[in-house]
């Protein structure tokens, strides 16, 4: 099984602190590098660093949100991350939700699935180097009614860009499966995923005459190792708030996809209470409601013992890549949960 991680520029002290950490990724062997933009630091910055600072690893974006970049300025970033990093680069895409696209960038958070279907043609047209005429439900390019002809991108790829589909509903993890080259998974509980995820996979996949072995099943977790048990209940104890505020305070009052995948996979009254508390103003009440079972479902937090059993567990479920978040309040602790992350996921091997 492959070994990645996530990054995002502000969750690190300086940036100097995350090249530190990206070139330690690089030695122990982490075969991808993904760099998340939500409201904190944008993805493309990041990965032009990257690519100038390493020279093996791969990297992409985990992912860059569609609705805020046209996508022509997606292909062009694409492209321009993917020949100066000599074809490491992937293109990650996620919807991202609601309350970022509209509370933040101001742009209507409509017709997801559309949007995205639609966004990943114009994107593959100008890699290929076409003149782009194109009209859909979401875009229509040149612009109507203006006295603009269709043009091609005066740049080129010059290496393949595998395209990923962040995705958690049934609908776009059938577009998934049907048009992408990996799916970048969360909130993923392997003992449920058949009827949550593999099911509406699967399906796209079958449309497209492809099957299992065509996409990246690459999903994320949280890699924390205890040799103590207090430790561990104390660690778990923080990790259940941070899950409270997912099931509660993300998306908006309408949405919020990380709930409704937890309600997929076996939680569904205890996360429709936890965003009913959160949303009155109880926080720690909803921490409260969150059992450990459903933090360790969704992680790789434990003893080595534990850890190594979940990544069979994982692996056996049909993950190919795991996105390893490192826990640790410093640098040094961070990288040695993600080497010894490495180690256990790198030994790890799919039973038949």
């Amino acid at each position: 099984m492959r070994a990645a991680t996530t990054i995002e520029g502000a969750s690190f002290a300086s940036y100097r602190e995350l090249a530190d950490f990206a070139l330690e990724a690089e030695k122990l062997g982490l075969d991808i590098c993904w760099v998340a933009e939500a409201w904190g630091s944008d993805a493309p910055s990041t990965l032009g660093y990257l690519a100038a600072l390493t020279s093996t690893m791969p990297i992409g974006s985990a992912v860059m949100q569609l609705g805020v970049r046209t996508p022509a300025a997606l292909a062009q970033t694409a492209i321009s991350l993917s020949n100066m990093s000599e074809g490491r680069f992937r293109l990650g895409l996620g919807a991202s939700g609601p309350q970022v696209i509209e509370g933040l960038h101001g742009v209507p958070f409509d017709r997801p699935l559309a949007r995205m279907r639609e966004t990943i043609e114009i994107v593959e047209r100008l890699m290929d180097g076409d003149k782009l005429a194109y009209t859909g439900g979401c875009f229509t390019i040149p612009l109507p009614g203006s006295e603009a002809r269709p043009m091609r991108l005066s740049t080129t790829p010059l290496f393949d860009i595998p395209i990923y589909i962040a995705s958690l509903s049934p609908k776009m993890l059938e577009l998934t499966g049907e048009i992408a080259d990996g799916w970048l998974g969360t909130s993923f509980v392997p003992e449920g995923s058949h009827s949550a995820y593999f099911t509406h996979l699967d399906a796209g996949l079958a449309r497209a005459g492809r099957d299992r072995s065509s996409i990246d099943v690459c999903q994320g977790a949280e890699i924390a190792l205890f040799d103590d048990e207090d430790e561990l209940r104390r660690h778990l104890a923080g990790r259940k708030k941070e899950l409270a505020f997912s099931l509660g305070g993300m998306g908006s009052g309408s949405t919020n996809y990380y709930n409704q995948a937890y309600s997929r996979q076996g939680w569904a009254e205890v996360a429709a209470e936890v965003r009913r508390v959160w949303q009155a103003g109880e926080r720690d009440r909803a921490a409260l409601l969150i059992t450990d079972e459903m933090v360790l479902a969704t992680t790789l937090i434990g003893t080595e013992a534990m850890v190594r059993s979940r990544l069979q567990t994982w692996s056996d479920a049909g993950v190919d890549t795991v996105r390893l978040y490192p826990a640790g309040d410093t640098l040094d602790a961070r990288l040695t949960n993600l080497a010894r992350g490495i180690e256990l996921t790198h030994d790890t091997v799919r039973r038949p």
